[in-house]
């Protein structure tokens, strides 16, 4: 009793700040905020990858400020997308999550609540993976809102979403069946809420969130780019199956190849994932070439970016319940009035910092309760070192460290604890493994060193010390969501 009167007193607190940082909204930048879902680091042209097209981004690219070195924290269940978007809605750290991510109290503050306190008209589209009483505090309009994890192939997957319009009475009981691609649906919405603005004085903030490229991987033929499985290269961590087990090898993304992983079967798959993520693209065009039309878009502050990553073929795997880059890096991209054009930073970064730097490039304080750090500096002349080092968590069967381009993934599956070391640097594609090197001993200990104090920093449940890290065996479903009710 007395932990619920302190979290409502709390969010009371944090709300009359709010409120009272609200005076001088209009002279403030417009925000559009576009999350794609389960797109990793190197799918963006502009940034290197020469076989996939992404105009729209390579756009932000070019008039923007790229983070080459954004990372997600991880999450304790399957669904990592559902804490990944929590921690960039709350700006907090994995264990500090309620239900592994799924539930937002209102004692944490989303930064769409934040911004709508503070005077901004708050714009809401397409997917929702928390609770529906938290979308509801967030956004003061939207429509084409999709609550849940993905489309599920049994219902029609993309082509046939379950979507709600927006219910000012936050109850969302009222769901409809689309009938055609869900990107166009959030992006309609998109198009349509900026041609509201016309005459709109008030500033904005539009939270766009796509569920594509998350499979079901069924990219339509009538816009984007369709690719060839004999035109797309090969990864060169290709393996036909992992070398060990990571304690996930058989979850439901895993499945929806066979196994072995054949070379053919894995370039049919990355054409299909570039193919949606250039769908993604073309929407966010349309999108950009709205905003554009307002007039509104040398105001607007545009930030690009996407959930978690994926393997697809990477290490014999295709999901993203791993350590391995393809899973924790993602695209950030900053574009808008302040930000420099066509700049690179190579700075460690999570995604929950983009909270905090949206707040300062609004000039609205930061709640308590946000642990991300902000990125503005990264925006000036100056120095920007970003953080000393990563982590990485999932489950109680995973768990990295980053610090000096150096990875050390540690396992904890049926009693056994397998170590990966990786040199980011000479080895970006994490082919060779120096944890049983001699020469890399130290390395291993020093890390491994690191990696403990991170896990009792952040308030980990596991500990590295303990048999079994403390659970030796892979946690339900229950346990999970219970690690933080």
């Amino acid at each position: 009793m007395a932990k619920m009167v302190f979290i409502t007193v709390l969010s009371v607190l944090v709300n009359a700040t709010v409120l009272k940082a609200g005076a001088g909204a209009h002279d403030r930048p417009n925000i559009l905020f576009l999350l794609t879902d389960d797109q990793t680091f190197n799918t963006i042209r502009a940034l290197g990858n020469r076989e996939i097209f992404t105009p729209a981004i390579d756009k932000l690219v070019r008039e923007g400020t790229a983070f080459t070195q954004a990372h997600i924290m991880g999450g304790l269940m399957g669904a990592i997308c559902c804490p990944s978007r929590n921690m960039v809605l709350t700006g907090r750290t994995l264990f500090r999550l309620h239900k592994a991510g799924g539930l937002i109290p209102p004692a944490d503050v989303t930064f769409p609540e934040l911004f709508r306190a503070n005077g901004y008209v708050t714009f809401g589209t397409g997917k929702w993976h928390q609770n529906v009483a938290s979308f509801a505090r967030s956004f003061s309009t939207g429509d084409n809102i999709f609550f849940g994890g993905m489309h599920s192939p049994n219902t029609g997957g993309h082509y046939r979403p379950r979507l709600h319009h927006y219910d000012s009475s936050g109850q969302y009981d009222h769901p409809f069946w689309g009938d055609h691609f869900s990107s166009v649906y959030f992006a309609d919405a998109a198009v349509d809420f900026l041609k509201s603005l016309q005459h709109a004085t008030r500033p904005f903030l539009m939270y766009v969130a796509f569920t594509s490229p998350h499979d079901p991987r069924t990219p339509p033929t009538g816009y984007g780019r369709s690719y060839q499985a004999g035109e797309i290269s090969l990864p060169p961590n290709y393996l036909p199956m992992h070398p060990f087990d990571n304690g996930e090898l058989h979850i439901r993304g895993e499945m929806l190849l066979p196994f072995p992983r054949t070379k053919e079967a894995v370039k049919e798959e990355i054409a299909k994932y570039y193919a949606m993520i250039s769908e993604v693209d073309h929407q966010i065009s349309r999108i950009l070439e709205q905003l554009k039309q307002t007039g509104k878009d040398k105001n607007t502050l545009i930030v690009f970016t996407s959930d978690n990553g994926l393997a697809v073929g990477q290490h014999g795997l295709l999901t993203k319940q791993n350590p391995y880059e393809s899973a924790m890096r993602v695209p950030l991209v900053f574009s808008g009035p302040g930000i420099p054009a066509n700049k690179r930073v190579n700075a460690y970064v999570y995604l929950n910092d983009i909270y905090p730097t949206l707040c300062d490039m609004a000039g609205i304080p930061v709640p308590p309760g946000v642990e991300g750090s902000s990125l503005k500096a990264a925006f000036g002349g100056g120095d920007f070192s970003g953080r000393d080092h990563l982590f990485f968590a999932y489950a109680n069967l995973q768990r990295a460290v980053v610090k000096d381009s150096f990875k050390l993934a540690c396992y904890n599956v049926n009693g056994q604890y397998p170590v990966q070391l990786f040199d980011l640097v000479k080895d970006p594609w994490e082919l060779h493994n120096l944890a049983d090197e001699p020469l890399y001993r130290h390395k291993v200990s020093a890390l491994r060193a690191l990696l403990s104090a991170s896990m009792k920093e952040l308030n980990d449940f596991c500990d590295l010390d303990k048999a079994g890290w403390g659970y030796p065996g892979k946690m339900t479903w229950k346990e999970i969501i219970n690690v933080r009710p």
